[in-house]
């Protein structure tokens, strides 16, 4: 079983132990999540194809909480927020922009990429190469950042 399906369910009985509803019930719709993927495609998720799901995740409560907060629903913005943040801790540690920025660089020098055309296979190499350790949103700034 991968690593860190192992610490979510080690993290679920804690929340359960301590009667954290919140991280419980977190944790329990990621679980679910994961579970749905396994049952569709009938195989045992990597640790790379659950960091897909949690980052997955991740984005769509962050825009749950951008229409919350248009909508001024200040409960359910937190909600959205306080859960992205809980779930942003199963991800290894994100690089930093200026390390993000170097493998960008690197990767539009060693193809080439010379214009907005390029853009979205320098997006496709930075991903595969960084993986979990940068997300989409981030990627794509500093790349279109780079490209003009």
């Amino acid at each position: 079983m991968s690593q860190v399906k192992e610490r979510l369910k080690e993290d679920l009985k804690t929340a359960m132990k301590a009667k954290d509803v919140f991280k419980r019930e977190t944790i329990r719709f990621l679980m679910s999540a994961l579970k749905q993927v396994e049952v569709d495609e009938r195989r045992e998720l990597s640790d790379d194809d659950i960091y897909k799901i949690i980052q997955k995740s991740i984005k769509q409560r962050d825009d749950a909480a951008s229409a919350y907060k248009e909508a001024d629903r200040k409960d359910l913005y937190e909600k959205e927020v306080n859960e992205a943040n809980l779930l942003k801790n199963y991800l290894p540690k994100q690089l930093d922009e200026a390390a993000l920025k170097e493998i960008i660089s690197r990767i539009i020098t060693e193809n080439g990429a010379s214009g907005m055309k390029d853009m979205g296979n320098v997006i496709k190499l930075t991903m595969v190469e960084v993986g979990a350790g940068a997300d989409g949103k981030s990627v794509s700034k500093i790349v279109k950042e780079l490209l003009n």
